[in-house]
C-alpha cells in the first residue's frame, strides 16, 4: 500500500513559512518521498501500518492550509500514467548488478 500525502500551505508570513518547513522536514524524516513538489508518498506494508501512517501526519500537521491524504494499493500506483515527462527512479531495477566487497 502507499499512502500519498499532498498539501498546499500558505507561505505569506515568516510563521507560515517555518510551518511549512517543518511540516516538509517532518514527512521526509518519516520515510515520505517526494513525487513532486507537494506530493509524497510512503509504503505501508499493510492497511494497520497504513492507518498509523495517516494519524502521524494528522498530528503533526500545519495549523494553518491545506493537506489531503489518500491510501491507495501498490497494483494502483502501478497503473499511474506519466503524460508529460518520464519516470525518476534511484532504484535499480535490472539483473545485472555489480557489487564490489
Amino acid at each position: 500500500m502507499r499512502v500519498l500525502v499532498f498539501f498546499d500551505l500558505p507561505v505569506l508570513t515568516q510563521e507560515n513559512r517555518r510551518n511549512y518547513a517543518c511540516f516538509r522536514k517532518f514527512l521526509i524524516k518519516n520515510g515520505f518521498i517526494m513525487m513532486q513538489e507537494s506530493v509524497y508518498s510512503k509504503l505501508a506494508l499493510n492497511p494497520s501500518i497504513a492507518n498509523s501512517i495517516v494519524d502521524s501526519v494528522k498530528k503533526n500537521k500545519p495549523p494553518e492550509g491545506l493537506v489531503q491524504m489518500m491510501t491507495i494499493t501498490e497494483k494502483q500506483y502501478q497503473k499511474m500514467e506519466f503524460v508529460v515527462g518520464e519516470a525518476k527512479s534511484s532504484v535499480l531495477e535490472s539483473d545485472e548488478r555489480l557489487v564490489i566487497l
